[in-house]
Order: structure tokens, then C-alpha cells, then sequence
């Protein structure tokens, strides 16, 4: 019911692609732990990895690529529990964009999409 953004459309198309798989653990309680989060439903994290040579071939980086999925104008605030120590946004080809650095806040980093926006943040972690 609602249009496809209130009926949650892009998550179920998500998680019929992409189902959880189990594995086998410990019968230890573990609690919940996430790498990322996203503040708004609007906002898909499509792909984290490695940063690679337009990055500069660092190991201790990563990209996160996001991109704003219900064509509106949206802030939103990526989350992490990881050490980083410096966000920039780059382009495609993992390089980073002049004035790309963001700040980094007790919410997190703060992120600014226009409808349909990719947006390619790297992440430098903190020894």
C-alpha cells in the first residue's frame, strides 16, 4: 500500500537478492554489531571494499559506496563503530575530490544526496 518508498520496496527487493545465510556458531550470546549504518531509508549502502589504486593502494582504507534510492533531496548520517581517523568523499576511480574532506562528528558523517546521487566515501582508519 502507499507508494513504493512507504512500502519498503527497495529493502524486500534486497533481501530476496541478497538473503542472510546462517552459519553455524558458538551457542555464546553475542550482541548485535553492525560495521555501518545508515540514517535514512532513502539512502542504499550498495558496496564497501578495499580502497584500491586511485586511493593510492592504502590497507588501512576502505570505500563505501551509497546512493540515494527514492529520488528525493536528503541528508543522512553514515554510522560506524571502526576506528576512522579522516572521510573524504572521491570519484568513481576512488580519488579523492578537492574539498572532499568531511568532518567527522559524534553521529557520524554527514552526507548530502540529491535524487539518485552515487556517492563514494574513503574511510582511513586509525591505528
Amino acid at each position: 500500500a502507499g507508494s513504493f518508498q512507504e512500502a519498503g520496496v527497495i529493502q524486500q527487493a534486497y533481501n530476496l537478492n541478497f538473503p542472510l545465510h546462517v552459519v553455524p556458531a558458538s551457542r555464546a550470546q553475542c550482541p548485535a554489531w553492525s560495521a555501518f549504518s545508515v540514517s535514512s531509508p532513502a539512502i542504499v549502502l550498495e558496496a564497501v571494499k578495499q580502497a584500491g589504486a586511485g586511493a593510492e593502494d592504502r590497507p588501512e582504507a576502505v570505500v563505501v559506496r551509497l546512493y540515494e534510492a527514492h529520488g528525493s533531496t536528503v541528508t543522512a548520517w553514515l554510522q560506524t563503530p571502526l576506528p576512522v581517523k579522516e572521510a573524504m568523499l572521491c570519484d568513481l576511480l576512488e580519488r579523492p575530490l578537492a574539498q572532499g574532506h568531511l568532518p567527522l562528528e559524534q553521529q557520524g558523517l554527514r552526507l548530502s544526496f540529491t535524487p539518485f546521487r552515487v556517492l563514494s566515501v574513503l574511510l582511513v582508519w586509525s591505528h
